[in-house]
């Protein structure tokens, strides 16, 4: 699969439905560049690099996962570079890694006929931690290119961080605007919050996890339906 191409500075992997991967993304800046998200896998991850290399683009300095599930994460032990999430991320992380050290992977490999498929053929399950952790928000310049990171409100999980590439107009969702797994059952009062947050920002392109970029206006219009 090969990449597409948000701005001049931005691109992103495509997700795929059958093994549950999202949407990769890319931020090339002057000095370094930066991943959303470190995938479902290794396998996963290959497959991003592959298409960066492809592209003739340098693999990602950085990572920066979106939130703590297992199709955003799991890949992180193969990425390049160093990775970065919220502490509630890590968190996450850590007590889920804790339990399939515990438990063994069954009950992970359970969860969904997707996960099954990513891990076919006996494929390990591998939990990694972040390198650093960050709370509230942070702001990173990969060279004539402003990103903010930030923590906020939303309906999926609790531990949301948003990517913001704003010389670039681009907001990285990861899967806030989604509902609860496993019920996808959506909060009203966090998804107005959600859309307040998204309000603020002088966004032109939304990218979700799972879903192809939108305009910030329809984001909001999604939330508030």
């Amino acid at each position: 699969m090969a990449l597409k191409r948000l701005t001049e500075r931005i691109w992103y992997l495509p997700f795929e439905e059958e093994r549950d991967r999202p949407n990769l993304g890319y931020i090339r800046g002057d000095r370094w560049s930066l991943a959303v998200d470190a995938g479902h896998s290794d396998d996963h991850v290959q497959a991003f690099y592959r298409a960066l290399t492809d592209a003739d683009l340098p693999l990602p300095q950085m990572t920066v996962l979106t939130h703590w599930h297992w199709d955003h994460t799991f890949g992180m032990h193969a990425v390049s570079g160093l990775c970065l999430a919220g502490e509630r991320t890590n968190g996450h992380l850590r007590t889920f890694r804790d339990q399939i050290r515990r438990e063994g992977p069954d009950g992970f490999l359970g969860l969904h006929e997707s996960i099954r498929r990513e891990y076919a053929g006996g494929r390990p399950v591998i939990v990694s931690l972040a390198d650093m952790t960050f709370t509230g928000a942070m702001a990173l310049d990969a060279g004539n290119c402003p990103i903010r990171l930030f923590q906020a409100e939303a309906p999926h999980t609790d531990d949301s961080t948003f990517i913001y590439a704003a010389g670039e107009k681009v907001l990285f969702l990861g899967d806030a605007m989604g509902g609860v797994f496993p019920t996808w059952e959506k909060d009203k009062a966090l998804c107005r919050k959600l859309a307040e947050t998204i309000s603020a920002l002088d966004a032109d392109i939304c990218l979700e996890g799972h879903w192809v970029p939108t305009t910030k206006a329809e984001a909001i219009g999604e939330l508030l339906s």
